[in-house]
């Protein structure tokens, strides 16, 4: 028995309808989306993409610190290793130190947890390099304390965090992979650190470059044009710049 006229004509109308839709947006039907290579329920690289080239989330994080190379100067501070206040602070930079939590690391100068780091001296640098880090500290807010206490006033802080993401368990770090972040909650957090006014954020990524790092691809197998395209929906990289105000702990 068929279906009523009055089903049969909603149902037509809503068919029309998401053909219309699928033809404004470039979009095709539901049901004739090819999914090709990526129909697959494991990643092609469970390493951030770094197997295949350059991890999509490398391209938003160098050109943030390529925008803010002169701020990368003085006394630095950077975790893990001196890649970026080296390879971003040429000239400017008098002395690096190096702060981590693992003591097997030859390149700390500091050993530290950034969530209570006595070690790190007051007013001391005159910027800090925080990247892809803050996800790692349960208590990221005493650890943006920490960073706060040890610039010097007037100093810089030049932070990135991931928004959309995978949490690293190839690469052993999901058991401490603790935060995913958005444009508001990075912007909340600077400003209770450093006041209203003292900071600005931004997200960079669109649904195509959150797909690529999801799905283990590398940035050079997508088009710059692509990677350019910006969509505050799909936050892939949140990326900081915060100042440090005169009479301020």
């Amino acid at each position: 028995m068929s279906a009523p006229l009055s089903v049969r004509v909603v149902r037509r109308l809503r068919r029309w309808r998401r053909r219309l839709v699928a033809f404004a947006t470039g979009a095709p039907p539901t049901g004739r989306a090819e999914l090709g290579d990526l129909r697959r329920t494991a990643p092609l690289c469970d390493s951030f993409g770094a197997s295949r080239g350059t991890p999509v989330d490398r391209v938003y994080i160098d050109a943030f610190l390529a925008r803010h190379a002169a701020d990368i100067r003085g006394r630095v501070l950077e975790v893990k290793e001196p890649a970026y206040a080296t390879r971003f602070g040429a000239g400017r930079v008098e002395c690096i130190d190096v702060v981590d939590i693992d003591p097997d690391n030859p390149r700390a100068t500091v050993l530290a947890d950034l969530a209570d780091a006595p070690e790190l001296t007051d007013d001391a640098y005159d910027t800090v390099v925080l990247t892809q880090t803050l996800q790692l500290i349960y208590r990221h807010e005493t650890a943006l304390a920490t960073v706060h206490r040890v610039l010097k006033p007037g100093g810089v802080l030049l932070i990135t965090v991931p928004g959309v993401t995978t949490v690293g368990a190839a690469d052993g770090v999901d058991v401490s992979w603790f935060w995913s972040y958005t444009r508001a909650s990075l912007a909340r957090m600077l400003e209770e650190r450093f006041g209203a006014g003292a900071f600005e954020v931004a997200s960079h990524g669109n649904v195509l470059a959150a797909i690529a790092f999801l799905e283990g691809l590398a940035a050079e197998e997508l088009t710059v044009g692509e990677l350019a395209v910006h969509d505050p929906d799909y936050p892939l990289v949140v990326v900081g710049r915060a100042v440090k105000q005169a009479g301020t702990q």
